[in-house]
């Protein structure tokens, strides 16, 4: 089976300041802000919703098309994935532009300030899901508004079943429309605070979205998570991780697990608990690629962490 991901190819700029945002940002001056810091410390690396999932699924021997939008400046990014077995048979460079890639600056007290430029991924919604490359299973993850209405929509018409992940791309939505891509999606997962905008926006519950498909998942970071599906309510545990180092990308990693069991027919206790696996293994390493050496025999970690074989 092969994998469809659309969403984001992006570059992460992460620098570190030695000190306190609240130090130097004074609230009485908050109208003239003004402001300069110092960072010693920075990493580059490849994100993207899309380039993250489509990683994770190489290392767990899916294979997977990215369909996304990348500007003049993707040649590093390209030579990774060539390095890594990934497709870029749906990948598209518009000239002209940069690929979409976050700033982001981190305090001491992990604060955070992020700019995010689009770049190329504004025009993401010109391509169009392939109905003849032999896809089986997809995700519309964040991207521009556009492309996700219309990739949500392709899927449905083509009867490719999907999963619908709105993430950092619920500010542009209503109500009415997270209905719509409710109603599309074969499967809808978002991270506890994303489901509580989205129940409130359409004014649906847990089990009125699970009624609307097949499965509705909430992540809760280290509380693990909960799947609703078939009128029930599981609840999946977390995995405890080697240790605590970078949680950016860890959503993807677990996306990535849900996708592995959706395509080996697993339940959703054992799909659930393959995601929190990745999940934990991912916070463990700094970036959002590069634990490419730490998965090993997945089945081997799943029993050290379960008890049980897979």
């Amino acid at each position: 089976m092969t994998a469809m991901i659309c969403g984001s190819l992006a570059y992460d700029t992460v620098m570190v300041f030695d000190g306190r945002f609240r130090e130097h940002i004074l609230p009485d001056r908050i109208h003239m802000l003004s402001v300069s810091f110092l960072v010693p410390q920075m990493r580059r690396n490849f994100g993207g919703v899309a380039g993250n999932i489509a990683f994770n699924l190489g290392l767990l021997g899916i294979r997977s098309h990215v369909l996304a939008t990348v500007g003049d400046d993707f040649d590093p990014y390209e030579t990774w994935m060539r390095r890594n077995g990934l497709s870029l048979e749906y990948v598209r460079r518009i000239p002209d532009t940069y690929t979409a890639q976050a700033f982001i600056t981190t305090d001491l007290d992990d604060n955070q300030i992020t700019a995010f430029h689009p770049g190329a991924m504004q025009y993401s919604s010109e391509l169009e899901v392939p109905r003849a490359a032999g896809i089986s299973l997809g995700l519309v993850g964040p991207d521009s508004r556009d492309a996700m209405i219309g990739h949500s929509r392709q899927f449905a018409e083509a009867g490719i079943p999907f999963i619908f992940d709105v993430g950092q791309g619920l500010p542009m939505f209503a109500g009415p429309e997270l209905r719509q891509f409710i109603e599309q999606a074969t499967w809808v997962i978002v991270n506890d605070y994303e489901g509580q905008l989205v129940q409130e926006r359409t004014g649906l519950s847990p089990a009125d979205i699970a009624a609307r498909c097949q499965a509705y998942v909430v992540t809760r970071g280290a509380q693990g998570s909960l799947v609703y599906a078939g009128g029930a309510t599981l609840e999946i545990p977390p995995v405890r991780p080697e240790r605590v180092v970078d949680p950016t990308g860890c959503g993807d990693a677990y996306r990535a697990g849900i996708l592995y069991g959706l395509t080996h027919g697993l339940d959703w206790p054992t799909t659930g608990r393959i995601a929190s696996l990745l999940g934990a293994i991912k916070v463990a390493h700094h970036g959002t690629q590069t634990h490419r050496d730490a998965l090993g025999d997945v089945a081997a970690r799943f029993k050290e962490a379960f008890g049980y074989a897979l």
